[in-house]
């Protein structure tokens, strides 16, 4: 390419080619040329030059026209036939006016005549040289600006997004071709067309402020969610983010000093919409039955609440709980369950008014707001027709299906004021139901509540079972001479997922009378003879295990081979493991009970009575069963003072025990002086606070190795 130095010379790298048959004038204009930074090459005749033209670039050509071989105007047509960027300039002492004519109109782009004038020559050779860069800069602006045009043409032409431009009136004035993709118009469709005009009719009052106040030529960048309307109308409604910005169009002014255009994109995010109005669905819905799920019943109701409070009127809340759905769903499967939900909820919503609303609010459990009834008899109408409805068969894959459901029903205010109030004593009611017969309805009355404590402590006795609730911790056994950790007893305590650490006291009647203490039993044996193996693997130790079990476990035929299989499962050697069970057990002389016991014995498992002296029984016993631990009750150890009267009956256990060669263990040992009296006895094993809580397996053996080695220092 040309270039000039900084006074405006042309720099050395401009190349000029002389073309004539004088040898002289050729070396007169090398020499003129040189001078002046340009190289220079020579051809004496037309047609070296063209064999040099064709070999390599020159930017200027002087050319004279009479020459014998070749003449100029034959090398200015060839030039021209080939496209040679090459500016020539004519050079002769002899054309004629024609010739000179020709050869300007075949692109020469001056004419000199000999003899030149040096001057003259130069500044045409400048000239010429400027020319020759003018043109080469703008075919490169021209590359680029062609590049540029067609890389953005590219762009947006295969943009995801649709790229346009309104004039000052909305109208279109430019689409690209994503138009088509999206809403299925062509561009040239929409030329001319309000931007309002493909607005679904909805969105128009919306779209028309947004271009307003858009117009502002200050204002910023705007953008708009809007539905944009296809061309066909079976295709579904489109949701597009328009971004715009104004834009003054300068080329065209108005009497204002300027049109105001808007340059805009439009994004289609209608797979986002849809994906937040199924999150949204999902959050607040139940994705089976369709239905609200508790968190909007709960939402609903608390509004409902602050408008019945408000005008003074009464609403009810209906619980309802499928009868036999575990079955139906556990003998024909989880399909036909979820089909079968999907039945009664449609069936369901048929029962309620515009303005009710009906939730599922988990497993086979609905509820419904009456946000608005006149008597506790409105809302009994609507349960008769629930009954009603759900009392006709469903057909479901060939199977006739018969399902019934208990519905509790709470009214407020009556029935309680807050949400959670509500709730749950129509949970109560319908509970009521299940246990009174079930397909039927029940008003909350203030009497229900303590029945349904126990109740619901039941059902959650059965959830926290599964879900591994329950736990064991461990209370020391003490040889009371040397204060050797002897052995532990396992005490089952639950974790509740609301009312924090429960013990026993709390929950094992209603566990008895539920019959879920066999699987309690069973839990603790368990988890307490293994975590027992870990621990005699791990230092070696051997300990006595001692555990308590029911009367309705030991009532089992199974009792004895549940007891055994457990041990071998868990690699526990029986005779580490001792039996705790209660006097009154034995009240009845029954003998199947004395069976299992010998069975047991027989295994290597020791047997005691757990709490001896609180119950009624035949002391009879002792002789009959294979009884070798006898445990003092802590009711008998907090009277020991010294060796007050309190301390007696004490006395008199251990005397017998000793008689009958037992083992003595004395429960509820607090203080030393309980301790010193125990030891002046001969009781050798001891368990109590004095040796700290009951707590986790490695906590109790910790403390143990603390006090062992506290009394060797002492010892020391």
């Amino acid at each position: 390419m040309i270039g000039f130095d900084d006074e405006g010379e042309p720099r050395a790298e401009v190349r000029i080619l002389l073309s004539d048959d004088d040898p002289r004038m050729l070396e007169s204009l090398r020499g003129l040329l040189s001078m002046h930074k340009y190289q220079v090459d020579t051809a004496a005749g037309g047609r070296q030059a063209l064999e040099k033209l064709k070999r390599e670039h020159y930017d200027v050509l002087l050319l004279d026209l009479a020459m014998p071989d070749v003449d100029g105007h034959e090398v200015m047509r060839v030039m021209n036939e080939r496209k040679m960027p090459v500016l020539t300039i004519v050079v002769s002492g002899n054309a004629s006016l024609d010739g000179i004519a020709t050869a300007l109109r075949a692109g020469a782009y001056d004419y000199l005549k000999k003899p030149y004038v040096p001057e003259e020559l130069l500044a045409t050779v400048n000239n010429a040289v400027r020319k020759k860069r003018l043109e080469e800069s703008h075919k490169v602006i021209q590359v680029r600006l062609n590049r540029s045009e067609r890389l953005h043409r590219l762009i947006v032409n295969h943009s995801p997004d649709i790229v346009y431009i309104l004039d000052d009136h909305g109208r279109f004035s430019f689409l690209n071709a994503t138009v088509g993709k999206l809403l299925g118009y062509t561009p040239d469709e929409l030329l001319g067309v309000s931007l309002l005009d493909v607005m679904e009719e909805d969105e128009q009052e919306k779209g028309r402020y947004f271009l307003e106040q858009a117009r502002h030529p200050y204002d910023e960048v705007r953008s708009l969610e809007v539905a944009l309307r296809p061309k066909f109308p079976g295709r579904s409604r489109r949701h597009f983010e328009l971004v715009i910005w104004p834009m003054l169009d300068d080329e065209n002014p108005s009497h204002d000093g300027g049109r105001y255009h808007t340059y805009g994109t439009a994004r289609d995010i209608t797979e986002r919409m849809e994906a937040e109005e199924f999150i949204s669905f999902q959050a607040y819905h139940d994705l089976l039955t369709r239905l609200p799920n508790r968190a909007l019943f709960k939402d609903r109701l608390s509004i409902a609440l602050t408008q019945a409070a408000r005008e003074g009127h009464q609403l009810a809340v209906m619980f309802i709980d499928l009868d036999r759905f575990k079955v139906i769903n556990d003998s024909l499967g989880h399909t036909v369950g979820d089909r079968l939900l999907q039945a009664v909820s449609e069936r369901l919503q048929n029962c309620v008014r515009k303005g009710d609303t009906l939730s599922r609010f988990g497993g086979d459990e609905f509820t419904l707001l009456l946000p608005e009834v006149r008597d506790w008899e409105s809302a009994a109408q609507v349960a008769d027709k629930i009954l009603a409805s759900i009392r006709a068969p469903f057909k479901l894959d060939g199977h006739e299906i018969f399902v019934g459901s208990s519905i509790g029903i709470a009214m407020f205010p009556s029935a309680g004021t807050s949400m959670d109030a509500l709730i749950k004593n129509a949970d109560i009611a319908m509970y009521r139901v299940k246990n009174t017969g079930r397909d039927g309805f029940q008003l909350y009355t203030p009497d229900m509540a303590g029945a349904t404590q126990r109740l619901q402590l039941e059902q959650e006795m059965h959830r926290g079972l599964a879900r591994d609730e329950f736990f064991v911790v461990y209370q020391a056994q003490v040889h009371a001479e040397r204060g050797e950790l002897l052995g532990v007893e396992a005490l089952v305590r639950w974790r509740h997922p609301k009312l924090g650490c429960l013990e026993p006291a709390e929950f094992i009647s209603i566990a008895e009378e539920s019959r879920l203490i066999v699987e309690l039993d069973r839990n603790t044996l368990q988890r307490a003879a293994r975590e027992l193996t870990q621990h005699r693997r791990r230092f070696g130790n051997e300990l006595r295990l001692s555990v308590n079990v029911s009367p309705v476990m030991v009532s089992r035929e199974d009792f004895v081979e549940s007891v055994l299989e457990t041990l071998r499962q868990e690699d526990f050697p029986p005779r580490l493991l001792e039996i705790e069970i209660t006097e009154n057990l034995l009240l009845n002389d029954r003998q199947d009970v004395i069976e299992k016991l010998h069975q047991l014995s027989d295994a290597g498992v020791h047997i005691a009575i757990d709490d001896f002296g609180t119950g009624y029984s035949s002391l009879s016993y002792l002789q009959k069963l294979p009884i070798h631990t006898l445990k003092i009750d802590r009711s008998f150890t907090r009277h020991i003072r010294s060796c007050d009267e309190g301390a007696c009956l004490v006395n008199a256990i251990v005397a017998m025990a000793q008689g009958l060669q037992m083992e003595i263990v004395v429960e509820g040992v607090e203080t030393e002086v309980q301790l010193q009296y125990l030891k002046s006895l001969g009781c050798t094993v001891v368990q109590g606070f004095l040796y700290g809580e009951p707590d986790a397996l490695d906590v109790v053996w910790n403390q143990a190795m603390s006090r062992s080695q506290g009394a060797s220092a002492s010892g020391l």
